[in-house]
């Protein structure tokens, strides 16, 4: 069973979703990359708990698999309640965040919800959910579908393939994205056709039947969960 769960990935990964942010604490959806990077939208202080916490449970979870710290990579989204999420964890491990065991990845940034649901309250979520159901190649008016964010995330993925071998990567990234990795990475361990490398199962996947789902991988803010 062991060796079903890892077959095709090099490494083993867990995600984080961010602290909980001063967005969260406003009701606000701060998705694009030049709001998200503002210092002004970083963890509130029960973020800030939320993410040692995190860091703690994770060092826990590396002890009891017997992998050392050396291993550990930590990747995570530009955006600066990422960015302050991960430096807590590094600071839980004792890693130097600007160090070689951390990498900033574009490609991990929150999925962005398009010009007219930037800076609007949380309730507008329902109404971009209700679109993913119906389709997920659909996204919203200048903002990014369900199937848009797997094409960068299958890049970002394949880039971690490449670059780490034997890891415990650490992916500290948002609400949405992560739960659509997990849902393409779930249905990529599953699928039985003939294509091999992660990134053609990805694309073997990327059906409306999978991808409308990907709310069935929600995550709490600061709540860690080990994938495949």
């Amino acid at each position: 069973m062991e060796k079903k769960s890892s077959w095709f990935l090099k490494n083993k990964y867990w995600v984080l979703r961010h602290g909980r942010s001063i967005p969260n604490e406003k009701g606000l959806i701060v998705s694009s990359l030049d709001n998200g990077v503002l210092e002004e939208f970083q963890l509130a202080s029960a973020g800030v708990n939320q993410a040692q916490a995190a860091g703690l449970a994770f060092q826990k979870q590396l002890k009891e698999k017997n992998i050392p710290l050396e291993n550990v990579r930590i990747c995570y989204s530009p955006f600066s309640r990422t960015r302050h999420t991960s430096k807590e964890v590094a600071s839980v491990l004792n890693l130097p965040f600007e160090g070689p065991q951390t990498k900033v990845m574009e490609e991990l940034r929150e999925r962005f919800f398009g010009p007219s649901f930037e800076l609007q309250t949380h309730d507008k979520y329902a109404e971009i959910w209700a679109l993913d159901e119906n389709d997920p190649f659909m996204g919203t008016e200048g903002g990014e579908s369900v199937a848009d964010v797997v094409s960068r995330l299958a890049i970002a993925m394949e880039t971690l393939e490449k670059e780490f071998q034997g890891c415990a990567v650490l992916v500290v990234s948002h609400g949405d994205p992560l739960q659509i990795l997990q849902t393409i990475l779930h249905a990529a361990k599953q699928h039985n056709g003939p294509a091999e490398d992660l990134v053609s199962r990805i694309q073997a996947v990327k059906v409306p039947s999978i991808l409308s789902q990907h709310r069935k991988f929600a995550l709490e803010t600061g709540e860690l969960r080990p994938i495949l």
